[in-house]
């Protein structure tokens, strides 16, 4: 592992969750040029800083979410969710300046994911991408997943959704993707919030965690209808996320919709085929992609420690802890 360049900072990892983008490059689903090292919602200890590091000291803690350029239109409007070498950066095996810190003992080069790789006991780290954790009651093991599932899903809802006070919802998808949108809509205020999912167990923790009512796909024969019968309208809702990356999936979550209803895809989607008029257009539906819940995570994140602080966001509920030995156990527990 290289030494931190300008303004790249070591940190120690302390913990990191295992998100099924992981998988998916494992598997080349999103190709990412091997071999690699995965691992990209790090968080641990700063252990030494690099030239022009202004931000962070040793001994800092921090969490670490995805890699951008900070120099493109997009940064430069303070919307880093959708720099224009997002994928570049994150998926493509190189930092920020086009490098990699990563080698093998015999000087290959090592693809470094979303700018930090924290598969790893040290991640060098552009000062850009991390957070600095203030409040030390916080255990780091809670910061590390919030880098991307976890804001992904509540910043679909909080950042780019914004439902209005009383709006009706439906998640599919009782992953930890899906219950932080469920807690993020009981933050925003909806009347309804409809959990979707084939896991009881799950369906049972959805409304611990704020979900109104829960529909088990196994449990029924057209999925699109008992979600529809169960909203207030009697249509089905005015927004609804996926967060399964299943194509069959996004296309029920977008039935879910009453007229002029909006519909979000999270999870890692491929191919979806439906008609646009009777399905879309026809009763003035959007469809939108959303990455990283649109989410700044500097500012981010430190609020939804806040709400968690105040038992407003109870994600804990959502984590379990493995040893770094256990890893392919871990992934196979988050399936």
């Amino acid at each position: 592992l290289d030494a931190p360049k300008f303004g790249e900072i070591l940190v120690r990892i302390v913990a990191s969750g295992i998100c099924h983008t992981d998988e998916a490059v494992q598997h080349q689903f999103i190709p990412t040029p091997l071999p690699a090292v995965l691992g990209h919602e790090g968080a641990g200890i700063v252990e030494s800083v690099g030239p022009g590091v202004t931000e962070f000291v040793p001994g800092d803690r921090v969490g670490i979410s995805f890699g951008f350029c900070n120099c493109c239109v997009n940064c430069r409007k303070a919307r880093p969710f959708m720099c224009k070498s997002l994928n570049k950066i994150n998926v493509g095996g190189f930092q920020p300046d086009g490098t990699t810190r990563l080698h093998t003992l015999d000087g290959q080069k090592l693809s470094t994911f979303f700018g930090q790789s924290s598969f790893a006991k040290y991640a060098v780290v552009n000062q850009n991408h991390a957070v600095k954790i203030e409040d030390e009651s916080i255990d780091l093991g809670l910061v590390a997943p919030m880098g991307c599932g976890i804001q992904t899903g509540a910043g679909a809802v909080l950042n780019r959704l914004r439902p209005e006070f009383g709006s009706t919802i439906a998640v599919y998808g009782c992953g930890t993707v899906g219950m932080s949108a469920i807690m993020a809509a009981k933050i925003a205020g909806c009347r309804q919030i409809i959990a979707v999912g084939g896991n009881k167990k799950s369906l049972e923790l959805a409304r611990e965690l704020g979900a109104t009512d829960t529909v088990n796909r196994k449990e029924v024969d057209d999925l699109v209808a008992a979600v529809k019968k169960v909203s207030l309208s009697g249509d089905g809702v005015n927004y609804s996320i996926d967060t399964t990356g299943v194509g069959n999936c996004v296309r029920q979550s977008l039935g879910f919709l009453d007229f002029d209803g909006t519909c979000v895809v999270l999870g890692a989607t491929g191919d979806v085929t439906f008609n646009v008029q009777n399905e879309l257009m026809g009763d003035g539906k959007s469809l939108i992609g959303v990455i990283e819940g649109d989410s700044v995570p500097k500012l981010f994140l430190p609020e939804l420690l806040a709400y968690y602080k105040k038992g407003q966001f109870p994600f804990e509920k959502l984590i379990q802890f493995y040893p770094f030995e256990q890893i392919n156990e871990a992934q196979a527990a988050s399936d």
